[in-house]
């Protein structure tokens, strides 16, 4: 059923402009346990200046009880300081051993409720605890500002205050579990430029303000990112690190680099306080353009091995068939440095003295004792995770993070439909549990069930039709098209040079022949290839890293790779959004043969993990796949019901990948009563939007999310997720990517990409342009309606705002309602100062019985009645605002009047 807008209510208030109001109004809480700031002291006292070093700067851990860990930082062993461990997210954990995956940052932003975020937050700090891992490198708290930025999905939306309040939630949970979290990339990360410019209203209000808030809830850490920011790197930035942050923010935590982010020894004076990873073991492939400036040794002056830029763009990413090929690797955020002057040097010429460094040092030993870990509170054992508490935490993000973006009385799935049901789409059979891989968990792939699994068992007498259309799995290439010599099959070479044939390549568990770990195993021979067209190879891996040459060229290769800061594991989800039907990583390739014989090579190596060997070839024909999706035509229009599952894995910008969007448009053509499920972390186009009756938003769901979309087709649980960012129309739409202002894309103008847009970032910059979204930010439908009632505002003791209404659920279902308070820009405004037609203040998320009322009290941080004044420099209460209170930001329901 659709949602029924309410009419629209106008109530008289009347907001006077008050005093100046400093840092101290600002969010802020205070941390769970503090430092002895006495022993921290006396503690340093006791250092020599290479010990002070031991705390500032990253390390190699004992390969022996190595956790494949991002970052290792070695402690004061002689002074009983720990050493530290830090494992890459969000989301989850990625070291040596798997983690659980869980929902996509973008889907626990759609829930739009910070219990879910802390509860989230907890997860991440059980399995640090679990894995052994001490700190964790989120929230990832930058600001969904450039759709096309590569890891745009890892946000918490477009807004600051949403990401803000999203990510403090997330610092909450994780550090309560007795671990440190580092909020990331501060600041300006939000595009795939790396050349910044923001004026520094905007830099306050929007990128820097999320930061505010995970200073509040207490994060240990911040971390400092690659691009440039108005000049100056972010690791090496004076104004935003010691001014901004550690002055007006009152941040007493330490200050890390991102991997390689450091560029000059002198970037520790301007309030960098980490260096990492501070060293890279000898056959790193990140060696040869990562530099390290906190070594005090003498030059190390062992030959470094040259960059190999196609290995490298084989690790940081390999595209799929449906996926464009791309234009190279960009290594613009690792400039060639100049300067190679390292501490030692600094020290000897005064540039940088020891003062400076025990002051870095000291706030890292501030939280090393603030989180109990000088006392012991530190575990660096590998333990049994809590999979089933952790599994109903994402289970239930998941649901909440469900957005029904359209509803023409197709869902929840009824008797008729359930009888006569397809599903269709790889993303029906498997959970596209992750998406994209890279610095988040791996997932645990024995519990990603589909959701045509879990609707089975959800709806057991449902008569369901499956077809997958694109083949993620393929079939083994037949042993008839395998030959070397003129015999039949492979020729496989051991490390010892030791020689089997092999009929076909085809060695897993699920068929009783993987192979023992042992080294570099080689295959050899022709591939004959009965008909000319382009055929999908697909190198299935596992335990091993693989490679894959047809006529003498690379056609694939695995992302693991050795000498890498995550250990050289070979994950089943890392190179494809969906792992094989049977658990394998999936390295799949488009390739054009022509008829006849074809050279070929297939290269295994053991990876770290020391488990069985599992390699695989398989293939989809061309006349493989036209059945396939022949199949999916008929199963559809043979259904009272089609439900189509689409992906993307970020690429291409703005679009589904493959053809994707020619299948919804033929199975709608086939089927009146098609449904659209969408596993995607960005907005894209929906061409096909007005032939299908419903489209459902599930994001990449994490490990349970099988059983998520299940419940929430079957009406189990009514979604209430709601966007954390503009579904434009067009790309051309966002401010990034305004055709008309070139200097706010990633390429920029002469090498700078500026800020133009102010602090009219998403929606603002909608509102003020005035132009129609698809959906608007903060939308999202329900099984059920709502009413809203009786706005009242009242001025709260911290100066901020408490703003209450009631809600009443006026259908026949129980649900989810997300009120949400936007407050409009003054209209007497002084000159030169930016704001936007309206912002975000406050939100909650409420659960009501069919017929239920509840009042729900929101409160206005007195942060955002304030703008950053550039002029004072500080903090200025505004005048007099309107507070509006809606659904999202263009169904605003109630207003309280000047």
């Amino acid at each position: 059923m659709s949602l029924k807008k309410s009419k629209y209510l106008a109530v008289a208030f009347c907001l006077g402009a008050l005093s100046v109001v400093s840092v101290a109004s600002w969010a802020q809480a205070v941390p769970a346990e503090k430092a002895d700031e006495a022993r921290v002291d006396r503690l340093l006292k006791q250092m020599t200046l290479e010990e002070k070093m031991n705390l500032i700067r990253g390390g190699l851990e004992d390969p022996s009880v190595y956790q494949a860990q991002a970052g290792y930082l070695p402690g004061v062993p002689r002074l009983h300081v720990p050493s530290l461990r830090m494992a890459d997210g969000p989301p989850g954990l990625l070291t040596r051993v798997a983690g659980q995956a869980e929902t996509a940052t973008m889907g626990v932003a759609a829930t739009f409720s910070a219990k879910d975020a802390e509860a989230n937050g907890a997860v991440i700090g059980r399995e640090a605890r679990s894995l052994g891992i001490d700190v964790v490198l989120q929230p990832f708290i930058n600001i969904d500002r450039d759709i096309t930025f590569a890891r745009a999905y890892n946000t918490f939306g477009e807004d600051p205050m949403l990401s803000g309040a999203m990510g403090a939630a997330e610092v909450r949970g994780a550090q309560a579990q007795g671990v440190m979290a580092m909020a990331k990339h501060y600041v300006g990360y939000d595009s795939n430029g790396y050349n910044i410019f923001i004026d520094q209203q905007t830099l306050h209000e929007v990128y820097a303000a999320p930061f505010v808030d995970a200073i509040g809830a207490g994060v240990s850490s911040v971390m400092c990112s690659y691009n440039r920011i108005n000049g100056p790197f972010a690791c090496g930035n004076s104004d935003t690190l010691k001014t901004i942050l550690k002055e007006e923010m009152g941040f007493k935590g330490f200050v890390t680099s991102d991997w390689g982010g450091v560029h000059s020894v002198l970037f520790l004076n301007e309030g960098l306080d980490m260096e990492m990873p501070g060293a890279a073991e000898a056959d790193s492939p990140f060696k040869a353009f990562i530099n390290n400036y906190f070594v005090t040794a003498p030059p190390d002056t062992t030959p470094v091995k040259p960059l190999d830029p196609e290995a490298l763009a084989g690790i940081l990413g390999g595209p799929i068939p449906e996926e464009p090929q791309g234009n190279g690797l960009d290594l613009g955020g690792f400039p060639r440095d100049n300067d190679k002057t390292t501490m030692r040097e600094a020290l000897k010429n005064g540039t940088v003295t020891e003062a400076t460094i025990t002051a870095a040092a000291r706030r890292v030993l501030y939280e090393i004792d603030r989180f109990g870990y000088l006392d012991g509170k530190q575990k660096h054992t590998v333990t049994a995770q809590d999979v089933e508490a952790n599994a109903a935490v994402i289970r239930k993000t998941a649901e909440d993070a469900a957005v029904l973006l359209k509803n023409e009385h197709a869902l929840p799935l009824g008797n008729d439909d359930l009888q006569s049901l397809a599903m269709i789409g790889p993303g029906a059979g498997q959970v596209a549990a992750i998406g994209t891989f890279g610095e988040r968990s791996p997932g645990l792939t024995e519990r990603q069930i589909g959701p045509l699994e879990a609707l089975k068992k959800g709806a057991p007498t449902a008569n369901i039709t499956y077809a997958v259309d694109d083949d993620m799995t393929g079939v083994p290439v037949p042993a008839a098209a395998l030959s070397h010599d003129g015999k039949p099959g492979l020729l496989r070479i051991d490390s010892r040079g030791s020689k089997v044939e092999d009929a076909q390549l085809d060695f897993t568990h699920s068929n009783g022949k993987s192979l023992p770990a042992s080294g570099t195993v080689t295959w050899k021979g022709t591939l004959t290839v009965p008909s000319a067209g382009e055929y999908w190879m697909y190198l299935q891996v596992l335990g091993a890293r693989g490679r894959l040459m047809i006529d003498g060229k690379r056609v694939g290769q695995t992302g693991a790779a050795k000498g890498t800061v995550h250990g050289d594991v070979q994950y089943a989800t890392q190179d494809n959004g969906f792992p094989t039907v049977d658990g394998l990583d999936n390295v799949r390739r488009a390739v054009q043969l022509t008829a006849g014989p074809h050279s070929i090579t297939v290269m295994a190596s053991s990876d770290t993990s020391n488990k069985p060997e599992q390699i695989r070839l398989n293939w989809t024909t061309p006349e493989l796949r036209e059945s396939n999706h022949k199949a999916a035509i008929d199963a559809a229009k043979k259904a009272h019901t089609a439900v189509v599952f689409v992906w993307t894995r970020g690429k291409p910008d703005f679009a589904l990948p493959g053809e994707q969007d020619k299948l919804v448009d033929e199975i709608a053509a086939v089927n009146p009563n098609t449904i659209v499920v969408m596993n995607v972390s960005q907005p894209v186009a929906m061409p096909w939007l007005g032939k299908v009756k419903g489209v459902l938003q599930m994001w990449w769901t994490g490990d349970e999310g099988g059983w998520a979309t299940a419940d929430v087709l079957l009406g189990k649980v009514s979604p209430a997720g709601r966007l954390p960012f503009t579904w434009a129309k067009q790309l051309t739409d966002y401010a990034a990517n305004d055709p008309a202002h070139p200097e706010r894309s990633a390429k920029g103008v002469d090498g700078k990409t500026t800020y133009s847009e102010g602090v009219d970032v998403g929606y603002r910059w909608f509102d003020k342009e005035k132009i129609e979204p698809l959906f608007p930010f903060g939308f999202g439908l329900s099984y059920t309606t709502f009413e809203y009632s009786d706005l009242k505002v009242a001025k709260a003791s911290d100066n901020g705002l408490d703003v209450s209404i009631r809600v009443k659920n006026t259908g026949a279902v129980a649900g989810d309602e997300v009120p949400q308070v936007y407050l409009d820009a003054p209209e007497q405004q002084p000159q030169g100062v930016q704001f936007a037609p309206k912002t975000l203040a406050a939100f909650d998320r409420v659960t009501l019985a069919p017929g239920e009322s509840k009042d729900v009290t929101m409160h206005v941080w007195p942060r955002a009645l304030e703008y950053w004044s550039v002029a004072e420099k500080k903090w200025v209460r505004s005048d007099a605002r309107r507070v509006r209170v809606g659904s999202s930001s263009r169904d605003l329901k109630l207003t309280a009047e000047k």
